[in-house]
Formats: C-alpha cells, structure tokens, sequence
C-alpha cells in the first residue's frame, strides 16, 4: 500500500486495472470504491481525489478502454498490404474483449449515471464503437485499393457488421459465460473471405 502523502504513479491505469480484475473475478456488484482501491493496494480516499465518484470512475473507465481501441483501429490502415486482412482486423476487434470489456461494459450499463456519462462524452466527440466502424472501413477500403479485399466487398457494410457484432457480443456476455473472441474471429474470417 502506498503510504499517505506519496504520489501513487500511474494511478487512472492502476485503479482501472483493479476495477477490471475486480468485475471479472467477482461481478460488477462487487464493485465499490473501497473494493478498487483494496485491489490496487492504496489508499482509501484516492479514487474520490481523482473522480467524483464511483459513477465517473466507471464513465471514465469505460471512455478509456474505448479511446485505446479507437487509438488502434486508426492505425489500421498502416497495415494494408501487410500480415493478413484478418488478422489485422481480429487484432483490433479483440481488443474490445480483453481486460473484461464485457464485464466492463455492462458494468456501465448497471450504474445510470455512468451510462448517462458514458452516453454525453460519445456525443461530444469521445471515440467509441462509431470510430472504431469507421477506422476499420477505412482500412479495408485501402486493403481493396490494393487488391486484399475484393472488389465486391462494401467495407462500410463489413465494418458495421464487425463492430455491431462486436458491440452485441460485449453487452450480451458475463462473466464465466462463453467466451466470445472465438465467434468474433470465425465472423471476421467469413466476412473477410467472403
């Protein structure tokens, strides 16, 4: 535990990760300031010294996992012509799966006042499913320009077909239940081939 007075570095990443441990291991009711803190060995106070409270804390938390996908799915186009068309979409999709993005997700959708949070920082500009749609049909245009993906593929309709796909599995999955990175990565292969 850091001791009082001690700057904590790191400390969104730290609290989130605990978070994230937390909703996985046990459930988003388990989820209080106290248990965050606990699992991120400090002190009691530092989430309300950084949040308003527990609410912002899971906005927040929720708009950073989504910005770092987002972060990813830009640098997509990069990619075109390198490694395979699926690969480097499965890349980007399944990060919306790791670190507990379902529990996570739907930890959100639990606590009103997040998703009320949640929902104004998207329509302000915050990044979530409708860049990470467009970042990948950007890149699947610049895959078909260079002959990867067929010239009949309509890469506005495959991305919106991953993402919605995506997004669906993340709120329709809990924790202890079926992992869903393997359909994800079976869709992304049938819509990249096909």
């Amino acid at each position: 535990m850091s001791p009082r007075g001690v700057a904590t570095p790191d400390v969104r990443e730290r609290l989130f990760a605990a978070a994230e441990r937390i909703v996985q291991r046990d459930g988003p009711g388990a989820l209080t300031s106290r248990s965050v803190t606990t699992e991120a060995g400090c002190a009691k106070g530092l989430l309300h010294t950084h949040f308003a409270g527990l609410d912002e804390f899971v906005a927040e938390l929720c708009l950073d996992r989504f910005a770092r996908t987002a972060t990813k799915a830009r640098a997509l186009s990069a990619l075109a012509g390198q490694g395979t068309v699926a690969g480097n979409l499965q890349e980007v999709v399944l990060a919306l799966f790791a670190s507990g993005g379902p529990a996570i997700s739907g930890l959100a959708l639990t606590r009103p006042a997040a998703a009320l949070r949640f929902r104004e920082a998207l329509e302000a500009g915050a990044p979530g499913f409708t860049a990470i749609q467009e970042a990948v049909t950007d890149y699947l245009r610049a895959e078909q320009e260079g002959g990867r993906v067929a010239e009949t593929a309509d890469p506005p309709t495959v991305a919106l077909a991953v993402v919605g796909t995506a997004h669906h599995l993340l709120m329709t999955t809990w924790p202890g239940g079926p992992d869903p990175r393997a359909a994800m990565a079976r869709l992304v292969a049938v819509l990249v081939a096909g």
